[in-house]
């Protein structure tokens, strides 16, 4: 069982030891660690909080909003939710802060409190660090029983961030109502099977859920790679359906499956989002250094600028801001698209890629052989305890250096149009290897060969 606690939030195991395990003892101490930051640096005595559909949302939501109550803090609750229906809240309800509580696409047996400024976005790794050091510091002061928060309930921002989409000037409404695509969503037992078939209705298409009741028994493992969708795959088949979708537990990832049942590509999402961006607003775009190739291309062809951010929201977020970026996000299937607002989301992701089609009249399929083909290896490597890793990575880059590297996050070194992404874990003796090239073989060879060259230079 596990407790982790972060710069962006708590999350871990449900059940256990206090500090081991994500126990009550363990959220109350960390939120009342949140709900003093957000007073001492906005002021605000108002935070958001909304949950997506796993098990122990319900319990750990009633220990957040007492806890935040009990600062004197007023609660407006969203109940359930999606990730970036709460990143929109907290600017519109003028709060402090946010807390979602999801575990992302993590099993059933996980649960989280991330965390969110007065912009509705993920809060920095400096503020994340302020935070952690208020859970130990003693000063936390609760309020005496006639300055108590109040909670409010609030159930109506999911549509209210479905209507904002439908507002967006790229997102092709009628055009989409024209199409009346059958559409098959597999919303994994969470949250997700409220807000996609919303969305989807109001864009004039017919819904086919699966895996629709929200109780956080998920019917597969909930994270949307090739391995876990099969049961979608197969009923794309059955019900002759144009377009599949699948999002993860807290609808900030997105991935398609195509009318043939095949599989669009996660990491093409963000590819064909941009796609449709850059046709209609020529500029730069962001994605992490572990992401496809293929954006680059993509952005480039249209005139624009690519840069990539380190991995993590709040980094790619930042650089977006940096250079302006019309769209962003990761290859985990995360669209950013910061004309709505700067965090993930798959909701807006589906009426963009939706847009896209129904303006160009190809089908996900056609519309996939487009891009250009890539292919990304995904390996790690365990070294002995004591190695000291960043003398390994200097010799590493001193290995390569007449090759492009890049040093903000790890060693990124490229080779033309391939690439190897080289990061070591902050808890572990571990590297993470990361290779893309034009074919799996060539992707795989890449990996393994840097392999060899870390156990040599290493003398593993």
């Amino acid at each position: 069982m596990t407790l982790i606690k972060s710069i962006s939030g708590i999350r871990g195991t449900i059940g256990g030891k206090p500090g081991l395990n994500l126990t009550p003892v363990d959220i109350i101490e960390c939120t009342a660690a949140f709900g003093t930051w957000v007073i001492r640096t906005s002021g605000i005595k108002k935070i958001i909080v909304g949950r997506d559909g796993r098990i122990s949302g319900k319990i750990v939501s009633e220990l957040v909003i007492n806890t935040l109550q009990s600062l004197g803090i007023e609660v407006i609750d969203l109940g359930l939710s999606t990730t970036p229906t709460v990143e929109i809240a907290v600017p519109l309800e003028k709060a402090g802060g946010g807390i979602i509580l999801t575990a992302s696409h993590n099993p059933a047996q996980w649960n989280a409190l991330k965390f969110l400024n007065s912009d509705g976005e993920f809060i920095s790794g400096e503020d994340g660090k302020i935070v952690l050091n208020l859970i130990d510091d003693g000063e936390i002061s609760f309020s005496e029983v006639h300055a108590l928060g109040a909670i409010k309930t609030n159930d109506t921002y999911i549509n209210r961030h479905i209507q904002l989409i439908l507002d967006l000037d790229v997102v092709f409404v009628e055009q989409i109502k024209k199409r009346k695509y059958k559409v098959v969503v597999d919303a994994i037992n969470s949250t997700g099977a409220i807000a996609v078939p919303a969305l989807l209705n109001a864009l004039g298409c017919e819904t086919i859920l699966i895996n629709g009741e929200i109780n956080g028994e998920f019917a597969h493992n909930p994270e949307p790679l090739p391995e876990h969708l099969g049961q979608i795959c197969a009923k794309m088949l059955e019900e002759k359906a144009e377009i599949g979708i699948v999002v993860d537990p807290d609808v900030d990832r997105l991935a398609f499956v195509c009318e043939d049942g095949s599989l669009f590509g996660e990491e093409y999402t963000l590819v064909a989002a941009a796609d449709h961006i850059l046709s209609l607003k020529p500029g730069n775009t962001v994605s992490n250094m572990s992401s496809t190739r293929a954006l680059r291309d993509v952005t480039e062809s249209a005139g624009g600028i690519y840069q990539a951010a380190a991995v993590g929201e709040v980094n790619v977020v930042k650089k977006m801001k940096e250079i302006n970026a019309v769209i962003g996000g990761e290859g985990n299937g995360g669209v950013i698209y910061p004309q709505l607002h700067y965090g993930r989301d798959a909701l807006v992701g589906i009426a963009i890629v939706l847009s896209k089609l129904a303006s160009s009249g190809l089908s996900l399929s056609q519309l996939r052989a487009q891009y250009p083909n890539y292919f990304i290896s995904k390996n790690k490597i365990e070294l002995s305890d004591g190695i000291d890793m960043d003398e390994l990575f200097k010799q590493i880059q001193m290995v390569y250096k007449e090759q492009p590297i890049n040093t903000e996050d790890g060693l990124k070194i490229e080779f033309g149009k391939n690439w190897v992404h080289l990061r070591k874990s902050n808890t572990e003796p571990i590297i993470r290897i990361y290779a893309e090239s034009n074919t799996a073989e060539n992707a795989d060879k890449l990996a393994l060969d840097m392999i060899s060259e870390i156990k040599k230079i290493g003398k593993l």
